[in-house]
């Protein structure tokens, strides 16, 4: 039998990239096309090396399992376990409804058979080996938890649709430093500066380490932002006058100090319209406000309204 590897890797590229790109879809991720094509090829690899000697044991469920899971890495990369579970589980439940199909229409498509001791022989007289369910009850065992997992993930899917309605483009500028980001409209959020009635909208301090002193993140992370505002004295910082200290109350209701800039202007791109807004501070947060990334930054209901 004459084997076409290169012919193999092709065919199993295409499909592993098409489920790739139908998960991207299925779960709202945005993704990148050469992350996509070198996931795909390290699937169309593993099929490649069932061709060669080479020991039986990567050929395994555990093996299998790991191997899926680094191509979903490799696609959309980790953020959180949750968040990797729940693209793993998308990826996995595509490729069973896409091979599904498939053994369905072969199935209502194909010739007549014989079915003779568990074996379908064709008339061209190939054997064909044929799926068997042993009784109802192992139907019934498997039916529940597959039908949870189907509800999880693609609930999972709805509510990261209902949150991405409520995401807009944030540009900030300062003088001549522009920052970009994604931010999340939240009308709970009811921050103000309290001598001005400023608004305040909270975003992540990491999309502004390029111009923030190296000490200062690590003092914002760990909530110690009055000595940044006492050691100004000694600084070179250009923004000195921009910055400002907003009291608000933590998880533990205590009260706590987010340290603040005021910027030039702040313009809001939502549902192809856009908003600018010159009243406004913009709170620096040490932690990240979203675990898979989707947004950087907290949107103040009054911004959107103003605008």
């Amino acid at each position: 039998m004459v084997v076409y590897a290169d012919l193999i890797f092709l065919l199993n590229f295409l499909i592993d990239a098409a489920l790739l790109l139908v998960t991207a879809k299925t779960r709202k991720i945005a993704f990148s096309w050469w992350r996509i094509a070198l996931s795909a090829a390290l699937g169309a690899c593993y099929v490649v090396m069932m061709f060669l000697p080479i020991p039986p044991l990567l050929f395994t469920f555990s093996v299998k399992c790991m191997w899926c899971i680094g191509m979903i890495m490799t696609a959309f990369g980790y953020g959180s376990l949750q968040n990797l579970l729940r693209n793993v589980g998308t990826f996995l439940v595509v490729n069973f409804v896409v091979a599904g199909g498939m053994f369905g229409i072969h199935y209502v498509m194909a010739s007549s058979s014989d079915v003779m001791r568990g074996m379908v022989f064709t008339q061209s007289g190939a054997a064909v080996f044929q799926v068997q369910v042993g009784s109802v009850v192992f139907v019934l065992l498997l039916m529940a938890p597959l039908i949870w997992w189907f509800r999880t993930v693609f609930q999972s899917a709805k509510q990261r649709e209902v949150v991405t309605s409520y995401l807009a483009e944030v540009t900030i500028h300062v003088g001549e430093f522009i920052a970009t980001c994604k931010g999340l409209i939240d009308t709970g959020n009811q921050l103000y500066d309290p001598l001005t009635r400023t608004p305040v909208m909270v975003m992540e301090v990491a999309e502004w380490g390029e111009v923030l002193p190296g000490s200062w993140l690590q003092r914002i992370r760990s909530a110690d932002v009055d000595q940044i505002i006492n050691g100004l004295g000694g600084d070179d910082f250009a923004w000195q006058d921009r910055l400002r200290l907003v009291p608000y109350r933590g998880v533990n209701r205590n009260t706590q100090f987010m340290l603040a800039i005021k910027p030039d202007k702040v313009v809001i791109t939502h549902n192809q319209t856009q908003m600018e807004a010159t009243k406004v501070l913009i709170g620096l947060d040490g932690g990240k406000l979203c675990s898979d990334g989707t947004y950087q930054a907290i949107i103040h209901p009054a911004l959107i309204s103003a605008g």
